[in-house]
């Protein structure tokens, strides 16, 4: 997996997503991340809702995410 920019239209936050994530293909998340919070959103839906975590809650999280 790597990780790649995101086109979106957010202009303050950089928002990155994985190579699993095409646009012609199977989407999942992108994140954008500032000292204090990570934010996630859906890459299928980039002005949707998005999630804002703590940096201690995003890597507690981290481990359960990347089994599959």
């Amino acid at each position: 997996m790597t990780l790649k920019p995101s086109d979106g239209a957010d202009g303050k936050l950089e928002w990155i997503k994985s190579s699993y994530s095409s646009d012609d293909g199977p989407s999942c998340v992108e994140v954008a991340t500032t000292p204090a919070i990570i934010h996630v959103r859906d890459s299928k839906i980039p002005d949707g809702h998005r999630l804002a975590l703590t940096p201690t809650t995003w890597a507690a999280f981290l481990p359960y995410a990347s089994h599959g």
